[in-house]
């Protein structure tokens, strides 16, 4: 019993993301969703209350695909630049095929109430998901980040990828170069800025950068 039902629950994901993805975010509806899942509405909204709840199943999804395709990425490179360019472009790889509801995805994880929100409870395992990844990429980078670096700037690496998110949901550019372009010229902004942090006047101002993030968070 518990195993149909997950794989009722699995259809019906799997249905409602190929709809998002071929007809759009706005015109598919929670009964269509059903119907084309062959399942009644109210079976449908057992499993998932609304459709924030459905773009809640694609933030899973893509996080743990994001992970598996980051993982091979960071196997084959060293340096930080080169890591953080991989992640960054890994995600977009997972990403790309919802590029056309990407602000309907934004408009229902902005609000605070949203289990979508990315810094809501319900997001918490999804998020720690993509914080992993960004550990990852700082933890195996060699030379090694500066220790006093290297607790805090998983976070702030995972806030940067929210802002080439948000680039990317509004990059009408053929398949979203602009947004490659963005990462491939960031990498190593950031990785040289961070190099820095061993020059006394220089490392002054990231610890104060770093003590600022750590008083928002707290």
């Amino acid at each position: 019993m518990a195993a149909k039902s997950e794989q009722t629950r699995q259809k019906l994901a799997e249905v409602a993301l190929r709809m998002f993805r071929e007809i759009g975010f706005e015109k598919t509806t929670m009964r269509a969703i059903a119907a084309e899942a062959g399942v009644s509405a109210g079976n449908a909204y057992y499993y998932f209350e609304s459709k924030d709840d459905l773009v809640h199943e694609l933030y899973v999804q893509v996080q743990a695909e994001h992970a598996e395709r980051a993982a091979g990425a960071l196997d084959t490179t060293g340096g930080l630049a080169e890591r953080l360019k991989a992640v960054l472009h890994a995600g977009l790889d997972v990403m790309a095929p919802y590029h056309r509801f990407g602000a309907d995805f934004v408009a229902t994880a902005i609000r605070p109430t949203s289990p979508v929100n990315p810094f809501s409870t319900a997001s918490t395992p999804a998020r720690e998901a993509s914080l992993e990844i960004f550990r990852q990429a700082v933890d195996g980078a060699r030379p090694a980040v500066s220790k006093k670096l290297r607790s805090d700037l998983p976070e702030l690496l995972w806030l940067c990828y929210m802002g080439v998110t948000l680039f990317w949901v509004y990059d009408t550019s053929d398949g979203q170069q602009r947004t490659r372009r963005l990462v491939d010229g960031a990498a190593p902004l950031i990785a040289r800025g961070l190099g820095l942090a061993r020059v006394p006047g220089v490392g002054k101002v990231l610890d104060d950068v770093l003590n600022l993030s750590r008083s928002v968070r707290s």
